[in-house]
C-alpha cells in the first residue's frame, strides 16, 4: 500500500524546461553566441545549471570561465524563475486526488533550497507540500537515497510505503537505494538514447494520471 507520493521538480512536477533555458539563451546573447532551440535544450534541462552551460558553452565546472557564466545564468533565472513555468498536464488533477485520497505529496529535488522553494510558491503548491527537499537539504543530493528519506521521515511514512516519480536515472537509483518503488516519468527530460530498461524502475507513465494504477 502507498501512503506517501514524491515528485521529482524539473522534468517531473513542472515543466521548467522553458525558463531554463531562457537563462541560458540570455547568458549565450551576452556572449554574441546565437539563441539555442527548447527542444535541444530540454533533454538537459534536469542536469542543472552545469549541465546547461555545459551544452551552451561547451564548458566543465573546472574550467576557469564557469563561475563568470554560471553567476550570469543565475541571477537571470532568479529574476525569471516562472516566467512560464506550469505543472505538467495532469498534474494538477493528480495532486487534488492524491489529496482527496489524504495520501501525503511532496518534492524531491536535486534544485537548490533557494530555487526551489519560491519557484514552488509561484506554483501555488509549497503549502501544500508535506515537504520541499533541495539539493542541499542533505549532506548528500541524488542518487543518494538521504533526501529521500528525509523526505519519507517528514511525511512520517516507511520508505518502503512511499512511491517516487522522476525523469533521471538518479531518481530511480535513489529511490532504489532508499527502498522507495521508483517511477519514471516518461513525459519528462529524457535524452532519446536513454535506456530505461536498465534504470532499475518499478514501472513508468507517459502521464502524470497514470501513476494512479501504481497507488
Amino acid at each position: 500500500m502507498t501512503e506517501a507520493v514524491f515528485f521529482d521538480l524539473d522534468g517531473t512536477f513542472a515543466d521548467t524546461a522553458p525558463d531554463l533555458g531562457a537563462a541560458l539563451n540570455h547568458v549565450r546573447r551576452l556572449h554574441e553566441l546565437p539563441p539555442l532551440p527548447l527542444e535541444i535544450i530540454r533533454p538537459q534541462a534536469s542536469h542543472g545549471s552545469a549541465g546547461l552551460l555545459r551544452l551552451g558553452f561547451g564548458i566543465e565546472p573546472d574550467a576557469p570561465d564557469f563561475p563568470t557564466l554560471r553567476e550570469e545564468f543565475l541571477a537571470h533565472y532568479t529574476a525569471h524563475i516562472c516566467d512560464h513555468t506550469v505543472l505538467f498536464a495532469g498534474m494538477a488533477e493528480l495532486v487534488d486526488e492524491l489529496e482527496r485520497r489524504e495520501l501525503p505529496w511532496g518534492i524531491v529535488t536535486n534544485k537548490p533550497h533557494r530555487f526551489t522553494v519560491p519557484l514552488m510558491q509561484a506554483l501555488g503548491y509549497a503549502q501544500r507540500a508535506i515537504c520541499l527537499i533541495s539539493g542541499d537539504t542533505c549532506a548528500h543530493a541524488k542518487p543518494h537515497p538521504a533526501p529521500l528519506l528525509k523526505a519519507a521521515e517528514q511525511a512520517g511514512v516507511s520508505p518502503q510505503r512511499c512511491l517516487y516519480l522522476g525523469d533521471d536515472l538518479r531518481d530511480m537509483q535513489a529511490a532504489q537505494a532508499a527502498g522507495m518503488r521508483g517511477i519514471i516519468a516518461c513525459y519528462g527530460y529524457i535524452d532519446a538514447q536513454a535506456d530505461l530498461d536498465g534504470w532499475g524502475a518499478q514501472g513508468s507513465v507517459d502521464t502524470p494520471a497514470e501513476l494512479l494504477a501504481y497507488i
